[in-house]
């Protein structure tokens, strides 16, 4: 009888300590559950006062989603770049060729009139550039030039769309056009588009699986992070101490016959020293303001997501 006794006491305990355990994991669910729609909650506050359409997607830790006005008419502008960097790596394994391999151009392949970094680099009639170095222009200055070379000579816009589309099922984005197409009339830009969430999803996918080759793999996530474009924007909210990373991609866009700017963008991923890591997309279009409102609200969601998950 002792034992039988000693046997139920063990089992009454254990039993104890489980509920115990499952009661304390649920309590620390909710607990995550409510900050995440305090958190919602506080970044509505903001975007109902912004003059334009603002869609916000954060993904925690690979699992946990946060969405605000997540349609899928956000205007990508050269966030596209980050889908094109991955498209040419992705066809560059599939020939098992480097990034080192070389392209050469004429100079008159180059628009003297767009946004490009190059331009001060190759002056030249005839010279050859690496794969590479092209994507580190893409990823890190915007490059148009450089993103219009690597879609004419190593992955089209429509070969890009539909490898991505492999990688998010979902149809909640659609390229069509190169940066010299949507240059040549400005609406355009509203067919290259995205929900917050599929970009969200793309940044987090590069951060946290195989997608394509390692080494080309860590160079697009190394570009990202040295990126220079933008930095009032989602980093703006981000606070300046030890063991923070974050690397992203923006894009910006044409102002309207309305006077609107068609879209002010940042999506990137950020890492915290405690473990905690998070993927961010915040889309403004059809924004009535200046460049800097815009960024200064994106500025203003990105700290108050910080604050949130930081906690």
């Amino acid at each position: 009888m002792v034992i039988v006794r000693l046997y139920r006491c063990i089992a009454v305990a254990v039993f104890a300590c489980i509920l115990c355990s499952c009661g304390g994991s649920r309590e620390r669910k909710l607990d995550r559950e409510e900050g995440y729609v305090a958190l919602e909650k506080e970044l509505a506050g903001i975007v109902d006062s912004v003059p334009g359409q603002v869609g916000i997607a954060i993904i925690i830790n690979n699992k946990d989603t946060v969405t605000l006005n997540n349609t899928n008419d956000y205007p990508l502008m050269s966030m596209f770049k980050l889908h094109e960097a991955i498209a040419v790596c992705h066809t560059l394994d599939m020939h098992s060729i480097g990034l080192d391999t070389a392209i050469t151009l004429s100079i008159n392949e180059l628009d003297k009139n767009t946004w490009s970094p190059m331009l001060k680099d190759y002056t030249t009639d005839i010279f050859s550039v690496s794969v590479k170095s092209l994507l580190d222009y893409t990823l890190v200055s915007s490059d148009n030039n450089a993103s219009n070379i690597l879609f004419e000579k190593v992955v089209s816009v429509v070969e890009t769309d539909d490898y991505i589309h492999t990688l998010l099922p979902e149809n909640d984005f659609c390229l069509v056009y190169k940066e010299s197409e949507m240059k040549e009339d400005i609406n355009r830009s509203y067919i290259n588009c995205s929900s917050p969430l599929s970009y969200a999803s793309l940044v987090d996918r590069l951060f946290t699986d195989s997608i394509v080759s390692k080494e080309k793999q860590d160079f697009i996530k190394d570009a990202m992070s040295r990126c220079d474009t933008g930095m009032s924007r989602i980093a703006a909210g981000l606070p300046a101490i030890p063991g923070i990373s974050f690397a992203h991609r923006t894009g910006s866009g044409y102002v309207d016959s309305l006077g609107r700017i068609i879209a002010v963008n940042d999506g990137g991923y950020v890492a915290m020293p405690s473990g905690l890591a998070y993927s961010i997309a915040v889309f403004i279009k059809d924004f009535y303001g200046t460049q800097e409102d815009a960024e200064n609200v994106i500025a203003r969601i990105s700290a108050t997501a910080f604050r949130y998950l930081a906690e």
